[in-house]
């Protein structure tokens, strides 16, 4: 007996669809169906795997004679039953949707409560000034603008290293959501997406309101900002929420989380290899060029902050500097550039 005549009486004895197998492992259905066609042969972990799926040695896998195994009912599963999220990787994706959309409220919020202090601070005569000092103002609305971002990047930063660890762990994940799971997705980001763009507006209108009053620097702008960080949050998690549903998308950008050498040679389709080695080198490339944008937002958003005349406006830059990667990313991925 070999490898590939245990293999396809274990699966097929246990009722498993090539792809219900393949979803077990994390690897495509064609890496499953080379195996039982003798094509190819999977790596060492998987072989583990294999063996932990069907209760066996990887002696009795390799060599020995399976075939008159019978069915584990712990096993075994009906022709049309639901793919099921066997890695958790839709714990994995709420978790980093919550976790992200926090993490960008957190830092909105603290540029403006950095932005509230620091107008408290320059308002002059008839403040708290009678009893604290503008420098005190000036000095809180600076360490409440850097307590936001470390918040926010506490949330940020673990969050997107688990989930890189996870893709990298599992580059494949069979589509196990159902129609009502994505339709369901839809209208979740539906709604954020119309609260989110009903808070910001809200907040465009709050300033335009107190812009006359001559509370603009000391409210206005701070509770457009509040505000706006309201609705971001609202946006970006429904965004993530919904994009988690697209495992096609997930499995084909894969690659900007494994490093050339992991694509080659992991146990994928040549095609999506290729897609994923031109995806990895155009997120690269995207990256490299964010970056540099967002360390220039963050030079002249500094020299605002320093700057007295424009100092309420410095959260600006890194806003245009966001929106600019946003325009940069979407145009090199929509034009396919990549490095040659």
């Amino acid at each position: 007996m070999n490898f590939r005549d245990n293999l396809v009486h274990l699966r097929a004895v246990n009722n498993m669809t090539q792809e219900q197998l393949a979803m077990r492992l994390g690897v495509s259905r064609q890496s499953v169906a080379k195996w039982e066609a003798g094509k190819s042969y999977p790596e060492m972990d998987k072989m583990l795997a294999l063996c932990q799926v069907f209760s066996c040695t990887l002696d009795e896998l390799v060599q020995g004679d399976l075939t008159a195994r019978e069915a584990d009912s712990s096993l075994a599963v009906s022709g049309s039953a639901q793919p099921e999220d066997v890695f958790g990787y839709d714990e994995q994706a709420r978790s980093l949707a919550s976790k992200v959309s926090n993490g960008v409220m957190a830092i909105i919020l603290g540029v403006a409560l950095c932005t509230l202090f620091g107008a408290i601070g320059e308002a002059g005569e008839g403040m708290a000034q009678h009893v604290i000092s503008s420098n005190v103002f000036v000095s809180l609305s600076v360490l409440l603008l850097f307590a936001g971002i470390a918040a926010g990047l506490a949330l940020i930063i673990p969050a997107a290293m688990s989930y890189s660890a996870f893709v990298k762990a599992h580059p494949y994940i069979s589509d196990f959501y159902r129609p009502e799971d994505k339709a369901q997705a839809r209208s979740m980001f539906s709604r954020e997406l119309i609260g989110g763009i009903c808070c910001i507006f809200l907040g465009v209108c709050v300033m335009v309101f107190l812009s006359d009053t001559g509370y603009e620097d000391i409210l206005g702008t701070p509770a457009m900002l509040f505000l706006i960080a309201i609705g971001v949050r609202f946006i970006v998690h429904g965004g993530l929420m919904l994009g988690r549903t697209n495992l096609h998308d997930y499995n084909k950008s894969a690659g900007e989380y494994l490093t050339p050498e992991e694509i080659a040679s992991s146990d994928l389709p040549h095609e999506q290899k290729q897609q994923m080695i031109s995806a990895h080198k155009s997120d690269k490339r995207v990256g490299a060029i964010c970056g540099a944008v967002m360390m220039l937002a963050t030079i002249v958003g500094l020299v605002l902050l320093f700057t007295t005349p424009l100092q309420a406006y410095f959260w600006l830059a890194w806003v245009v500097g966001g929106l600019l990667c946003g325009v940069i990313a979407v145009l090199m991925k929509g034009f396919d550039v990549t490095i040659g």
